[in-house]
This record gives C-alpha cells, sequence and structure tokens, in this order.
C-alpha cells in the first residue's frame, strides 16, 4: 500500500511538471543581478513593492553588508544578451529611484547571467544529487549490505522526487512563496539526502544489532523490533526540526520560505520512507532470496546406496 503512495505522489509531481513546465531562478535560467547601496536603511518588502510596482516580477531581494542599506537584487529579465542586461539594470534603477525619491541608491555592481551558464548549472545540479546518492549506496553497502543500501538509495531518490513534486505543485499558489528552481533549493534537496539517510542508517544499525541478539526470531520480528525501538528517536528528532523549520518559514523572510517549505516537506518524507520505503525494500529483498535458496536446496531426497554387510562366518 505504502509502495503505491509513494509511487503515486512521485509521478504525479513528475506529470505536472511535464505538463505545466518547470520555472527555474535566474541561477539556472540566466538574468541580472544588480548590487545597490542606499543612503539610509531599507526594508526589502519596500524595495519588492516598489519592483513590483514597475513591472519587475519574481525578484529576488536580499541584504548585504553590515546593515540594512546595502540591497542585492536579482531579475530574471535580461537573459539574452549584455544589452538586455543593461536594459534590465536601468528599469531596476528607475524603479528604485521612484519608489524611494528621498533615499538615493548607488549601483555598485551589475552581473549578467547568460541561459548558457545556467544550463551548466541546472547540470551540475543534476550530477551533484546523483554522486551524492553513488557515494551513499557504495557506503552503507560496505558498513552493511548491498541490499540495505539499495533501500537507503531508493529512499532517498523517492524523498527528493517528492519534494521536487510539491514544490511544482504549490509553486504560484500563494504570491509570498517563491518556490521556483534555483541554488536554495537545490541546497534543499541536498539537505533533505543528508537528512533522510542519517535516519535509514540509524535503523539499519538497530536492525543488525537485533540479529545478534535475537538470533531465534524472524527477519520480520527483528525489523519490526528494531523500527519500534527507534521510532521514539526518530520522532522526536524530526519534530524539533520541524518546528524549526515551521518558525524559519512563517518567521523567516520571503527568501528563506521556499527553503523552509522544502525541507518541511522533506522532513515529513524522510521520516516515512526511512520505515516504509528504506527497511521495507530490504525485507522484501531479503525474503526473496531466502524463498529463492529454499527452493534450491529443499527438494526430493536421493536414497542412499545400501552399504554392503558382508557375512561372517
Amino acid at each position: 500500500m505504502w509502495y503505491f503512495v509513494s509511487l503515486f505522489v512521485t509521478m504525479a509531481g513528475i506529470v505536472w511538471a511535464l505538463f505545466r513546465g518547470v520555472e527555474y531562478g535566474i541561477d539556472f535560467a540566466g538574468g541580472t543581478e544588480v548590487q545597490l547601496q542606499f543612503q539610509k536603511n531599507v526594508g526589502i518588502e519596500d524595495v519588492r513593492g516598489a519592483l513590483d510596482k514597475a513591472g519587475i516580477r519574481g525578484a529576488e531581494v536580499k541584504y548585504y553588508g553590515a546593515d540594512e542599506s546595502g540591497v542585492l537584487i536579482r531579475v530574471r529579465e535580461g537573459a539574452q544578451g549584455a544589452q538586455a542586461g543593461t536594459q534590465a539594470t536601468q528599469k531596476v534603477m528607475t524603479a528604485v529611484a521612484q519608489g524611494f525619491p528621498s533615499n538615493k541608491a548607488q549601483l555598485l555592481q551589475e552581473q549578467h547571467i547568460g541561459p548558457k551558464i545556467g544550463a551548466e548549472l541546472r547540470a551540475k545540479a543534476i550530477w551533484a544529487v546523483l554522486f551524492t546518492c553513488i557515494v551513499i549506496l557504495v557506503y552503507l553497502a560496505f558498513r552493511f549490505r548491498f541490499v540495505y543500501g539499495l533501500g537507503a538509495v531508493i529512499a532517498i531518490i523517492h524523498d527528493v522526487l517528492v519534494a521536487f513534486a510539491f514544490a511544482v505543485i504549490c509553486n504560484g499558489l500563494d504570491p509570498s512563496l517563491n518556490l521556483e528552481m534555483n541554488s536554495t533549493l537545490l541546497a534543499a534537496f541536498l539537505t533533505i539526502v543528508g537528512f533522510s539517510v542519517n535516519d535509514t542508517v540509524i535503523i539499519f544499525d538497530r536492525i543488525r544489532e537485533d540479529q545478534r541478539k535475537y538470533k531465534g526470531q524472524t527477519l520480520k520480528e527483528i525489523m519490526n523490533r528494531a523500527i519500534n525501538e527507534t521510532l521514539p528517536r526518530t520522532v522526536i528528532t524530526s519534530g524539533t526540526v520541524f518546528l524549526t523549520l515551521l518558525v524559519l518559514f512563517i518567521w523567516g523572510g520571503e527568501v528563506l520560505r521556499g527553503f523552509a517549505f522544502t525541507m518541511l516537506i522533506g522532513v515529513i518524507t524522510g521520516t516515512y520512507s526511512s520505515i516504509f520505503v528504506a527497511s521495507a525494500i530490504a525485507f522484501d529483498w531479503l525474503e526473496r532470496d531466502k524463498s529463492k535458496t529454499s527452493r534450491v536446496t529443499v527438494g526430493p531426497r536421493k536414497q542412499a546406496p545400501a552399504k554392503r554387510v558382508a557375512a561372517t562366518v
């Protein structure tokens, strides 16, 4: 049943992404980055409101430096060449000048990110996730058995795809929730990988310990015991992380809200997959190998030839 639930959610996100398309940030699609220095401190929401009023939607605005007078603005406009990037910079400067007539902003630096560089970053992001899964598979195969490493990697891929599915589906539902694919969401995906495999390794380690302690019990009983023994620790750890991310999601600002939302989904699905995906795959695989071995070894026995007993006189 849980295999079906995981497969349904994952496929729904992939199908939605294929039909709707994935919205990339300027890290992966290209754009213009403008670094400004205001004379006085300025609010992030005020800067974003001035940009929205000028028709510049989806801009990433954040502070830099020691105080709140330095602002970094990233817009997706200007991704088709240096001239377009310069026009995007001028548009940002005009919007800021109109929004803050008494607080002059000085342009310190502008940087243009072309679509080719964005495509390279997308490819490197995919390779980063795949390479992480391969390294984890090798480590767990060496630490435990190959089947445990395989179950953990499948659970990791499941967690990333489910988080990706929710990010694609929920993107645009709320103007304050920016879930476009950028380096922030990539960091969230890699953090989900680490969080998920940590919980999975703890369960697998307890399974190995219980196999040595309860040799007379079946594999199902041992794995069920190990999961129940580690369940309080899993719930407490995941619950505290969830509450921390919830606070970050509510009060962390628009820049960190996408990261916090993705991590919230990742914490839930990572805790779930350690029990219902990784452990279940390992159990089913070992039971299948056990049944194959029993079919090969168990069969009609051949009668041993009768020994000849010499008659004694």
